[in-house]
């Protein structure tokens, strides 16, 4: 489970629509589960808890990706319950790591614009 912290605009395809269906699955447990379930304690999903707001922006902004690249989204997230904090500051990785982590991967991940 990977939510990144570097703009849409730098992820392939494959990390973009990987990203927002594994936010789709983070937002479920925040909200429907209540943080209780399989992925609970997850780094991940901890580092969340309180920020519904900001993990509800972040979708935004994959959304907006996936329009401008011609994706049609049919997923949006009740923002009712866009709650708590509306910034993340807390990251498993450092976003200049999570560059070297994507750099690292075979994809075009950051070399778009």
């Amino acid at each position: 489970m990977r939510v990144w912290d570097i703009h849409p605009k730098h992820l392939c395809r494959k990390h973009l629509l990987g990203e927002h269906r594994e936010l789709h699955g983070l937002w479920n447990i925040l909200t429907k589960h209540k943080g209780k379930g399989g992925y609970a304690h997850h780094p991940e999903t901890k580092r969340w808890v309180g920020k519904n707001k900001a993990l509800y922006l972040r979708h935004e902004k994959l959304v907006q990706e996936m329009t401008r690249r011609g994706y049609e989204h049919r997923s949006p997230l009740n923002k009712k319950w866009a709650t708590g904090s509306g910034s993340q500051r807390m990251f498993i990785d450092s976003v200049p790591n999570q560059r070297v982590l994507l750099t690292a991967k075979p994809c075009e991940c950051l070399l778009l614009q």
